[in-house]
C-alpha cells in the first residue's frame, strides 16, 4: 500500500493461510508458525515453540474483528481514532496478519479511468 493512499479506500482481510481463533470475550489469538533456519535452531536448542500464539489485546481484537464499530464501542477512548486505526492496521499488515485490498468502490474508480 502506498503511503499517500487513504486507508479508508481499503478493506482489511484476514489472509486465508493465517490461523486464528476468537474466545468468548471476542479476543483474537493469531497462530504464527515459526519457520526458517534460526527458528529451527531455537526450537531444537532452546525449546522454543514451532507455533507462536499471539493474543491481541482487547482493543486490537475488537478492531481485528469489527473495525467499523470502534468508535461506537470505545467512544472518546479510541481518539485519535483514525491515527490509531492506521497505525494498528499497518502493524497488522507488516506482520502479515491482514492484507489491505482496494475496496470495490476504489476498483470501480480505477476501471473508469
Amino acid at each position: 500500500m502506498k503511503k499517500d493512499n487513504n486507508l479508508l479506500d481499503y478493506v482489511p482481510r484476514i489472509p486465508e493461510k493465517l490461523n486464528w481463533t476468537e474466545d468468548d470475550e471476542h479476543r483474537v489469538t493469531v497462530d504464527v508458525e515459526n519457520k526458517g533456519v534460526f527458528n529451527r535452531i531455537a526450537q531444537k536448542c532452546f525449546g522454543r515453540p514451532a507455533v507462536s500464539h499471539i493474543a491481541l489485546e482487547q482493543f486490537g481484537s475488537f478492531i481485528y474483528d469489527i473495525a467499523l464499530l470502534v468508535k461506537e464501542e470505545f467512544g472518546e477512548d479510541a481518539e485519535p481514532l483514525y491515527d490509531r486505526l492506521l497505525a494498528y492496521f499497518r502493524t497488522l499488515q507488516g506482520h502479515g496478519f491482514v492484507t489491505l485490498t482496494p475496496s470495490d468502490k476504489d476498483t470501480k474508480r480505477e476501471a473508469s479511468k
